[in-house]
Formats: C-alpha cells, structure tokens, sequence
C-alpha cells in the first residue's frame, strides 16, 4: 500500500491546529516505535481523538473508521488519508482483512476498540475483539493509550498517554480482548482518583 500524499500534507497542519487550540499533554511518545508493524488501540472520547492521535508521531496511522465517512462531501478528503472504512452493521471482514495487509506491510493501524464515541456514563464500553484479532493474525505488538480530560479551547485540559507495547499471550482471542480492555479501563479509573 503506498503511503497517503493527502496524509502527509494534512497531519503537521491538524497537529499545528491541535497545539494551539487544545494545547494536549502528551505522554509516553517514547512507546510508538519509529518503524515497523504496530496497532495503537485506546479509548474513544471525543470526535477529535481522531487528529489528537494523528499528531502524536510522523508515521501515518491508518485509522479504522465508520464507512459513512467515505461518503459525501469530506468523502474523498478521507480516503486519501488513508483511512480504513468499517460497515458498523456487520462484522466487515473486508476492513479485517485490510487492517492486517496493512500491518503485514510494516504500517500503523490506529483502533478505537470500543467502536464508537462512548456517551454512557461506563468509564469504558466494551471492547470488539478487532485489535487482538489483527495483532494475532499478524504477530503485531499493541500499544495501548489512554485519552484523559476533556477538549477545552486553550485550556491544556487534554491528555493522551501511550503504554509500553504488549504482545498477545495466549490464542484465547476474547481473554485477550478483556486482558486489553482492562489494562485501558485500569488506567482510566487511576487517573480519576
């Protein structure tokens, strides 16, 4: 897959924006490693995890992301970014499939492994089984993250803080699932003590 000239353009604008604007802390860069296949797989807060994410490294992160955002107007915007589009409906196997030719390729794949903006009161909605999916699949590490405060114009009220990459430790795909989302959910419930 060749890299997205849209993303490149794009990402040091959106990370210039995010700076000023949000003003974020971040936390454990040192995690995402400068080459190679890696998943980063957090916490989905706000509609602007998205490009918070995006200004944490120089590699592209293709990102998995609802298919309805391949449409319309901002449709092609997306597409060349790189995007991953998943019909939500279903359980899309072609956005599998993709995601793992991705990461066979050495790429970053960005998750939100809870699937949508969580709007409960939950500190984490349960997770799908995606990024444990492709990480074994694929033998790819998985750097977890976690998204804390809230998106308060120049306020510095926003962190995102990366974890140390973990590999799978068994086959048992839905113990590795809950063994991630109780890693993300552990570290969420700390930071609001």
């Amino acid at each position: 897959m060749k890299e997205p000239l849209f993303y490149r353009i794009v990402r040091p604008i959106v990370t210039f924006l995010m700076k000023l604007v949000f003003r974020p802390n971040y936390i454990g860069l040192e995690n995402i490693p400068k080459s190679g296949k890696i998943i980063l797989a957090g916490n989905h807060t706000n509609n602007f995890d998205s490009p918070l994410l995006l200004s944490t490294t120089k590699r592209v992160i293709h990102f998995l992301a609802k298919d309805s955002l391949t449409k319309g107007i901002l449709g092609p915007g997306f597409k060349a970014m790189g995007i991953i589009p998943v019909n939500r409906s279903i359980h899309d196997k072609g956005a599998l499939n993709n995601a793992i030719n991705t990461l066979k390729e050495d790429k970053v794949i960005g998750i939100f492994p809870e699937g949508t903006i969580n709007r409960t009161n939950d500190i984490i909605m349960p997770f799908k089984i995606g990024a444990v999916k492709m990480a074994h699949e694929t033998d790819t590490k998985i750097v977890p993250f976690t998204i804390t405060g809230e998106y308060k114009v120049f306020k510095k009220n926003i962190t995102i803080e990366f974890y140390k990459p973990i590999k799978l430790k068994s086959n048992d795909l839905t113990k590795e699932n809950e063994r991630l989302m109780n890693f993300i959910s552990k570290q969420l419930e700390e930071k609001r003590k």
